[in-house]
């Protein structure tokens, strides 16, 4: 666990060498990475934090889980991060004394919401982050509810509703019960199932997973998250860093018409598929692919 700004966040960190930072969404954590870690080349550190309530970080009660909040969260976490000097030898105290960057040239990949958060990272530490990495997550804010998946549509306008929404994310537990079991194309098995409920065993605990949906920068609303969104991305339009999108065929939000999007208004892009079937987790559907074309893509940047 590292203290961030009074409270706490889980971070799971393997390897040496230089840094790259894992950002899951809703309703995973860092356990949605852990294909991808385990295929991880020689000469990189891999970091994968649980974001803040969510997976096994803290539930801070004075939290609204909003878009903005994830991102201090997650700026701060990177702040202490860098003020480490990670031994030789891997093991060992840091020595935090010292002022050499231990983010140096770091790599954030994310999926989800951490496509979005990786991005506004992005803007925030443009000379500390050398390149970004996004699947299935929203990159910029959407028009209205027309550019939304039309199979999720009317389930996220539920979750949106006041009262609805409690009632299918706090006490129904929709979003592990049922929306994820639903979503990944590939059976994993109960137990991936359950590492991936246990966080969550009641109400309290999944406040945050209720707020996410609620985040979604639709027709202007929320106005914060529309901003933030809207910002990096534009950000990411001009920055020189380079970029990878991996997609694969059928996916629900990195749609034919994001990839032209990105393909013409992101500099220094490549895209990259995977095969199908795959659905929103990549990740989980296609764990073999998606580590094979990430590490291959990272090792370009070396």
């Amino acid at each position: 666990m590292r203290p961030v700004l009074g409270t706490a966040m889980y971070l799971h960190e393997v390897g040496n060498g230089r840094p790259v930072l894992f950002l899951h969404g809703n309703p995973t954590s860092s356990y949605l990475w852990r294909h991808v870690i385990a295929g991880r080349r020689p000469g990189w550190r891999c970091l994968a934090p649980d974001l803040i309530g969510m997976g096994r970080s803290a539930r801070p009660a004075g939290l609204g889980y909003t878009f903005t909040e994830h991102a201090e969260h997650l700026d701060a976490l990177l702040e202490d991060i860098s003020q480490e000097h990670e031994p030789e030898d891997g093991v060992g105290t840091r020595d935090t004394d010292l002022t050499e960057d231990a983010l140096a040239g770091v790599v954030v990949v994310g999926h989800d919401w951490g496509v979005a958060l990786a991005l506004e990272l992005l803007r925030r530490r443009p000379e500390q982050i050398s390149a970004v990495a996004v699947m299935e997550g929203h990159i910029q804010p959407l028009p209205g509810w027309e550019a939304f998946d039309p199979g999720g549509r009317e389930l996220f306008q539920q979750l949106r509703t006041p009262g609805v929404g409690e009632r299918m994310v706090l006490e129904e537990n929709i979003f592990l019960e049922r929306l994820l079991p639903a979503a990944l194309q590939r059976s994993p098995g109960t137990d991936v199932l359950k590492q991936y409920a246990s966080p969550y065993p009641d109400a309290a605990s999944r406040r945050a997973l209720l707020s996410w949906p609620r985040q979604i920068p639709i027709a202007g609303q929320p106005a914060e998250t529309h901003a933030a969104l809207n910002a990096a991305a534009q950000h990411a339009s001009v920055s020189p860093v380079p970029k990878l999108l991996i997609t694969a065929p059928g996916t629900p939000i990195v749609t034919p018409q994001v990839i032209d999007w990105c393909t013409r208004h992101l500099p220094h892009l490549t895209v990259a598929a995977v095969p199908g079937p795959a659905g929103h987790f990549l990740p989980e559907d296609q764990p073999d692919a998606v580590t094979d074309v990430l590490w291959q893509w990272l090792e370009t940047l070396t």
